[in-house]
C-alpha cells in the first residue's frame, strides 16, 4: 500500500502560480513512477504530467512549457510547479504512484483559477 497526500490547490487568478506537493507513505526508491492528472467538472481524469524513476517526463499537451514535474526522493515527495494558469486548468489534481503493477492514488487538491 502507498498513502499519498497532496497539498497546496487553492484559488489563483488567471496568470497566476500554484505549486503542489504530494508526499507518498512508501520511499521513492520504491515506485516506478509518479504523477499528476486532473479531473474538471462533467470530464474524464487526464495525464497532467509524469515521471519515472529514472527521471523521464512526459507532460499532456496542455502543460508542455507551464508546468514542472520534479521529485524530491529524499522526502518521498513529487512537485507539480503550475505557472500561467488559466481557467480551464481549474479541476482535482490527483498525485498517483505505480509500484509492483499497482497504482495508487491521493484524495486529490481543488485547482480553481479564475478568469
Amino acid at each position: 500500500q502507498v498513502q499519498l497526500v497532496e497539498s497546496g490547490g487553492g484559488l489563483v487568478q488567471a496568470g497566476g502560480y500554484l505549486r503542489l506537493s504530494c508526499v507518498a507513505s512508501k520511499s521513492f526508491f520504491s515506485i516506478s513512477a509518479v504523477g499528476w492528472y486532473r479531473q474538471a467538472p462533467g470530464k474524464q481524469r487526464e495525464l497532467v504530467a509524469r515521471i519515472t524513476s529514472g527521471g523521464s517526463t512526459n507532460y499532456a499537451h496542455s502543460a508542455k512549457g507551464r508546468f514542472t514535474i520534479s521529485t524530491d526522493n529524499a522526502k518521498d515527495t513529487v512537485t507539480l510547479q503550475m505557472n500561467s494558469l488559466k481557467p480551464e486548468d481549474t479541476a482535482v489534481y490527483y498525485c498517483n504512484a505505480a509500484r509492483l503493477d499497482m497504482e495508487y492514488w491521493g484524495k486529490g487538491t481543488l485547482v480553481t483559477v479564475s478568469s
